[in-house]
């Protein structure tokens, strides 16, 4: 009797904790890498580098585990950890090519690997990429995995095209422009698998983000408008916690609660 009881308790359902894919949902990911990267970038030139990236695994921390405790999608704790992914992952990344010296082709290539490993495992185990399905714990800790990855992947890739390559920033940022918006007009018109268009979008937008962030930010001996890391932290700052309070109010976003699954 006490056996069943257990089994009951641990086939409650959960529903999704990932906002419904609008247009919305792509402004604020575009925000969020835009501004990880500005903010990553005026942490680790302003204030002890070794003391940011500290405070940012506290940070990130933290904003997983609100995330992961969380029993539906909320607004403004998923944005949040989007956005310490954001910061945090642009730290890891840039200390991998600063601190150790990898190529940014060496590091774009691994990282690469480490995200296709990701989905590999991630369809071996559950038979699904699709964002609608993250309705259990073990597909939000996979789902969380493949974010990791495309935003480390794509800061290598920025970063690389842009200086590796020698695009500049804004050049860069017209390049990935066209990478993002491709897969849109590909399953409109030439029937590209949803599941596909939809990740393939999203790693876009790291590299997208972060190319614009730097345009504005850098010094214009560096290619960039020279307006300031910090001024261009604090803006998209600003735009991420106005949209994520209008989500908030409206529930524009809310997933589809009818789709539950076991814990």
């Amino acid at each position: 009797m006490s056996t069943a009881r257990v089994s009951t308790r641990r086939i409650r359902p959960l529903v999704s904790k990932v906002p419904e894919i609008t247009v919305w949902f792509w402004v604020v990911k575009l925000l969020t890498t835009a501004m990880g990267e500005a903010t990553s970038d005026f942490l680790v030139l302003h204030v002890n580098k070794y003391l940011a990236v500290v405070l940012g695994a506290i940070a990130f921390g933290i904003a997983f585990w609100l995330q992961y405790r969380a029993k539906r999608y909320v607004p403004y704790i998923y944005w949040a950890f989007v956005t310490m992914v954001a910061v945090f992952g642009t730290m890891v990344a840039d200390a991998i090519h600063i601190v150790l010296g990898v190529s940014y082709w060496a590091s774009t290539t691994a990282f690469a690997i480490l995200l296709a490993a990701v989905f590999i495992t991630w369809y071996r185990v559950e038979r699904t990429l699709d964002i609608h399905s993250i309705v259990t714990k073990r597909r939000e800790l996979f789902y969380w995995a493949a974010v990791l990855a495309t935003f480390a992947m794509g800061t290598a890739c920025g970063d690389m095209t842009a200086t590796t390559l020698h695009l500049g920033y804004f050049a860069s940022g017209i390049l990935f422009i066209a990478l993002f918006g491709g897969p849109f007009v590909l399953k409109r018109w030439g029937g590209m698998n949803e599941v596909f268009a939809f990740w393939f979008s999203y790693v876009m937008t790291r590299p997208l983000g972060a190319s614009f962030a730097d345009w504005l930010g850098v010094e214009k001996a560096y290619g960039g408008l020279g307006l300031g890391r910090g001024a261009v932290a604090l803006a998209t700052t600003f735009c991420i916690v106005v949209l994520v309070g209008y989500l908030t109010i409206t529930s524009k976003d809310r997933p589809n609660e009818s789709l539950v699954s076991n814990l």
